[in-house]
């Protein structure tokens, strides 16, 4: 496919937007012609920005974002990679002190109309990233898709490698500015038969950009190159009149809209992240348009070094040997060059010996990447922004691409400070930080977080800055409009513990008053055991960070007092979901009042609860996992004999009672992964009442009873379920009473110590302490009260 450029008229560069060989060609082509001008599709109210990107402290990835001044949640992303051809025309024209413009619609109208400027939004985050249609696969048409079709390709990454990608330097070309006329060449022979591609909006956006063109005409003459999607070339060449073009753009809605430069990342430069303009492989695309010389044996270096971090072996052998199959699977493939797929099925057969899990690791870090780029201190930033960079840079937190797992010592002031910071953002809906269950302690001076800073977060904290001009304004000012504003008890409750984690001092009475005011007219004994652990959690919390919260535990005391009370007459007369429901509700105030105890202004608080739980577990009334379950808390804190456990669950697994009421039972009490397993392998009795039990369930109920059961039994571990089977068969151990007053098996742990069992251990943990033959007696006298508890 060839075609001459024109000798006059603007050098139209079309490019596909995030492509190393449309980057190397522009650079080339713009070398070659010297212009005057470089025009570059983009929104205008970015030419002020475009000096930052000659900046020292400017590295790609970056995006220009754009958001409404009255709606920052309103935003669009125009993103910019090292390998991008808009970001090396820019570059080109700063360093050769050449006037460089912006040309498309302008984000004041762009963010005004529906949907994000290339009609596609990214619902997963709300922010919208623009990207021109031709850019690749943009439903409903994609032009790369047909010009691969036509070439006989059945997919157009591999198309596009070999014609673009892997052709010829470009120094030996006669001239650089050839492939961009065959590709125009081509463009319009798709636009004379798709129209606009199934892109309505393209007409408007490209008159705008011939409006401005003229423009540039007139001040700097044909002297012109324009860098634009590959799609947009022949409208731009067309011969159209300003009154058409002009009546195309007239009548636009329009917002007033800020722009800035954003760190990016190459993992939401990825088609996968939902980018319209997205590309397979961005890791794979900067390591070719970054490497000087031998791509792939550079590629598989550092796919070695990768896999040799991960503890894997990788030799030099193994790189020789891999870049020799991607070779020969290219030539086997008819293809120039080996790609990337040559590439990655040479990894997998030699690196990763055939399998994919190493493969997907390579994939995720470099295929891919997690490249964040940074912008100048200089660009501009709405004042919160501001003050979170200073936070993060005073804190040492450094926002990074690769989700990580931070731990924090509430102790230490650093880390104190650190948690205030997350918990703050967390307020203001920046999710920069989401909290965590940690690998050492579980104190509650200790806080794990996983940090992962996402380029949209920019917009969050964008959002945010209605609220305030730092951090800790803006948290205070948003804590307290939600406590004004919230409706439910359990709301205020939690937000009362969100503010003490963030230590919001000014917004505490503010939550109080809220807290107190709805306690009060609440009359609902579940919104009530809802609200009480959040508030449990916040009493303990300010304990460690020596917070006052004696009105906060006014307000608990009441709120447990008004629980136990209310609790008993709403646990009757419930179906299955709504036991289910309150069975929840159930434990959360049980470790509320754990945590209470001593540190409210109410004595007897636990032995109050206590008596709640005996009147639930004796009730008939009382739906069964409920009276399980309270039979269970009472078993667990040592209000409640084990004689007296299994005399409940006798009555409650008798045959009078339904086998479904009885299941529920079962449910309650030993379900669960919070150790009935092991409650019933520790206590044969129970178990023996359990067994008993299900033996006696007739055939036609069995089958009601049985996802119960399996829901039951399916929390513990493999371990405990093995157990279990064996102990039920092996039955009642010899020598033990064959029934219970209850008429089931008896315990098979034995009436009393076994001390030649106990004494047999003693040889093998003398041996494994290393002990000699001459202190074997010491030894013996040393085990001799772990042998009487074994």
């Amino acid at each position: 496919m060839t075609g001459a450029v024109p000798a006059a008229g603007p050098l139209l560069l079309g490019v596909r937007h995030h492509g190393p060989g449309s980057a190397r060609a522009v650079r080339a082509a713009l070398e070659a012609a010297l212009p005057k001008a470089v025009l570059i599709e983009g929104p205008p109210e970015g030419d002020a920005l475009l000096p930052l990107a000659a900046d020292e402290q400017m590295r790609p990835p970056v995006a220009l974002l754009a958001h409404a001044v009255d709606d920052p949640g309103r935003a669009a992303f125009w993103p910019l990679a090292e390998f991008s051809p808009e970001w090396v025309a820019i570059r080109w024209a700063l360093g050769h002190d050449v006037p460089v413009r912006f040309i498309d619609l302008p984000a004041a109208h762009s963010l005004a109309m529906t949907d994000s400027p290339d009609g596609s939004e990214d619902n997963d985050r709300g922010a919208r990233e623009a990207a021109p249609a031709d850019a690749v696969a943009a439903p409903p048409f994609d032009p790369i898709g047909a010009l691969a079709e036509a070439a006989g390709y059945d997919d157009p990454e591999r198309w596009w490698e070999d014609v673009v990608e892997h052709r010829a330097p470009n120094g030996e070309l006669a001239d650089p500015r050839a492939p961009f006329a065959a590709l125009s060449e081509a463009m319009t022979a798709l636009r004379e038969v798709y129209g606009d591609g199934g892109h309505p909006r393209d007409a408007v956006r490209e008159a705008y950009m011939r409006i401005q063109l003229r423009s540039a005409r007139k001040e700097f003459g044909d002297d012109i190159a324009v860098v634009c999607g590959a799609w947009h070339v022949p409208a731009l060449g067309a011969r159209t009149t300003v009154t058409a073009d002009r009546a195309l753009v007239k009548g636009l809605p329009k917002v007033k809209a800020e722009l800035t430069w954003v760190p990016w990342t190459h993992r939401r430069l990825a088609r996968h992240s939902g980018y319209g303009a997205g590309i397979d492989s961005p890791g794979w695309y900067g390591h070719l348009f970054a490497a000087p010389d031998r791509p792939v044996e550079r590629w598989m270096t550092k796919v070695a070094g990768l896999l040799r971090d991960e503890d894997r072996f990788v030799s030099s052998a193994h790189v020789i040997e891999a870049v020799r199959l991607a070779g020969t699977l290219a030539a086997m493939r008819g293809r120039p060059l080996a790609g990337l797929d040559e590439t990655t099925d040479a990894i997998r057969a030699v690196m990763c010996e055939g399998s994919d899990v190493p493969l997907a690791l390579v994939r995720d870090r470099l295929i891919v990447g997690e490249t964040l780029g940074e912008v100048p201190d200089t660009a501009p930033a709405v004042p919160l922004q501001r003050d979170l960079t200073r936070l993060q840079r005073t804190l040492r937190l450094k926002p990074e691409a690769q989700e990580r797992e931070l731990e924090l010592d509430l102790r230490k002031d650093t880390d104190a400070s650190r948690s205030r910071l997350l918990h703050r953002l967390r307020l203001l809906a920046v999710g920069w930080g989401e909290p965590a269950t940690g690998r050492g302690s579980t104190g509650t001076f200790r806080e794990t977080w996983r940090l992962h800073w996402e380029p949209e977060l920019h917009v969050r904290v964008a959002e945010a800055g209605v609220w305030g001009t730092t951090v800790l304004s803006a948290a205070t000012a948003k804590a307290e409009s939600e406590a004004v504003s919230a409706t439910a008890l359990a709301e205020v409750t939690t937000l009362a513990e969100r503010c003490l984690l963030a230590e919001l001092p000014e917004a505490l009475p503010v939550v109080m008053r809220a807290l107190a005011d709805r306690a009060a007219l609440d009359a609902d004994v579940g919104h009530l055991a809802d609200a009480l652990p959040a508030l449990a959690r916040t009493l303990r919390y300010g304990d460690v960070r020596s917070t006052d919260t004696a009105a906060l535990g006014e307000v608990a005391a009441g709120l447990a007092e008004r629980v136990c009370v209310g609790l008993p007459p709403a646990c009757t007369g419930l179906d299955a979901d709504g036991a289910a429901e309150l069975r929840r509700k159930v434990d959360g105030v049980h470790t509320a009042i754990g945590l209470l105890a001593g540190t409210v202004p109410a004595d007897g608080l636990r032995e109050r609860w206590a008596v709640v739980l005996h009147k639930l577990a004796a009730r008939d009334t009382v739906a069964g996992v409920i009276r399980g379950r309270s039979t269970r808390l009472l078993l667990d804190d040592g209000q409640l004999e084990e004689d007296d456990a299994a005399r409940l669950m006798g009555l409650a697994l008798s045959p009078g009672t339904p086998p479904a009421d009885a299941a529920a039972w079962i449910e309650g009490f030993v379900g669960g992964a919070d150790g009935g397993g092991m409650l019933l392998v520790h206590d044969e009795r129970l178990l023996g009442l359990v067994d008993a039990w299900l033996a006696g369930v007739p055939a036609d109920t069995f089958t009601d009873v049985l996802p119960l059961l399996r829901r039951t039994f399916s929390a513990y571990e493999a371990g405990v379920r093995r157990t279990l089977g064996e102990l039920v068969r092996r039955g009642p151990a010899a020598g033990a009473p064959a029934a219970t007053a209850a008429g089931t098996a008896a315990p098979s742990f034995g009436p009393g110590l076994d001390e030649a069992r106990a004494d047999a251990v003693v040889p093998v943990l003398r041996l494994l302490l290393g002990l000699d033959a001459e202190g074997a007696e010491g030894a013996d006298n040393a085990m001799e009260p772990l042998g009487a508890t074994g």
